[in-house]
């Protein structure tokens, strides 16, 4: 009863604080390792209400671990095929499929690795230290992969978590995130999506908000793509005077900021949602965070072959920036650090 005490403990306060910096701001990348941390302890709390039955719980619960380790890497092998044979050849592409295969080997490796050490009867730790200089770097490159697959899968799963909270009905502004147009003036299918969504947030809300499509025009294109927007709004049956269109912004960042100008010459109430992709819903909320716009992120939907390499992208994007690119160098480098200590030791001990 001790146990099931203290680990439902730690789940309830672990829960807590990722539910008070949530609600005080989605857009902190720490929140997606306080939504794993959290899950861990649920973990826990589980595997210690299993009374009598815990070693048939923690079995199943590992058996469910191990299933989800490798049903990622296939499920992305498989995806990054079904890109190929969809979307061509282009590098962009082939992120699903190249991330799926190297994580594969990487737990084939550490499975081979595993099993060794067990049947060997040796630790780790001395299979490390009899390790020569290429399995030592083979062991350095499979931590390193796993390492940058575990902060994807946290953050996959702080992405999936956004799109499943329940979001309220009652906004006064929502912004709907531009793209590209087909044809110079045409709404693509990935636009009219983020469209479709922000009707469908419109008209389940008892005051309907004002829409600001926003997207200024490219070069290769005829009309502004808020214009564009626009008229398909209206093709829905939006009337004109809940649109305003927003048609100078070129970046994501200046979609938000351009908006936000719209929204400061407003004298009335401004709860405001921002509609976009739903792979793009946790670095559009960052560059809201920037642009100094308290909002709602709500995700439209994407075709499920297109989301893994979208994600990914994003994933990228983010640890491109300069802190989050040192913060998960400093991860790292804890990763790694116990096997060269060992390796260290050995050569100078």
């Amino acid at each position: 009863m001790g146990d099931i005490a203290i680990t439902g403990l730690m789940s309830v306060f672990w829960w807590g604080l990722f539910f008070l910096y949530f609600r005080k701001d989605r857009s902190r990348y720490r929140n997606c390792y306080l939504l794993a941390i959290a899950l861990a302890s649920l973990f826990l709390f589980v595997l210690s209400a299993g009374g009598e039955y815990v070693r048939t719980v923690a079995l199943y619960l590992i058996y469910a671990v191990l299933f989800g380790l490798l049903v990622v890497p296939v499920f992305f092998i498989y995806n990054g095929i079904l890109m190929i044979i969809r979307e061509g050849r282009h590098p962009a592409q082939l992120l699903s499929l190249c991330l799926g295969i190297v994580i594969l080997l990487c737990e084939v490796f550490i499975f081979a690795r595993i099993t060794g050490v067990y049947q060997s009867g040796t630790s780790l730790e001395d299979q490390i230290r009899s390790s020569t200089a290429l399995q030592a770097a083979e062991i350095l490159f499979c931590i390193s992969v796993m390492y940058g697959a575990g902060s994807f899968y946290v953050f996959m799963l702080y992405t999936l978590f956004l799109q499943i909270i329940p979001i309220k009905k009652d906004f006064d502004y929502v912004i709907i995130h531009g793209s590209g147009l087909l044809d110079g003036n045409r709404v693509p299918k990935l636009l009219q999506d983020r469209l479709d969504k922000a009707i469908e947030v419109y008209r389940k809300d008892p005051t309907p908000p004002t829409l600001i499509p926003s997207g200024g025009q490219g070069e290769d294109e005829s009309i502004p793509e808020a214009e564009a927007m626009r008229q398909y709004l209206v093709s829905k049956g939006i009337p004109e005077r809940d649109i305003i269109p927003e048609t100078d912004s070129r970046t994501t960042q200046e979609n938000i900021e351009f908006s936000k100008k719209i929204l400061d010459q407003m004298d009335d109430r401004k709860y405001t949602a921002l509609v976009t992709s739903n792979y793009h819903v946790y670095r559009a909320l960052r560059y809201c965070k920037k642009a100094g716009l308290k909002c709602t992120g709500i995700g439209s939907h994407v075709a499920l072959y297109f989301w893994p390499s979208a994600l990914i992208r994003e994933f990228i994007a983010i640890h491109a920036e300069k802190k989050h690119a040192v913060l998960f160098i400093a991860g790292w480098l804890v990763c790694i650090s116990p096997m060269l200590l060992v390796l260290i030791g050995e050569l100078f001990g």
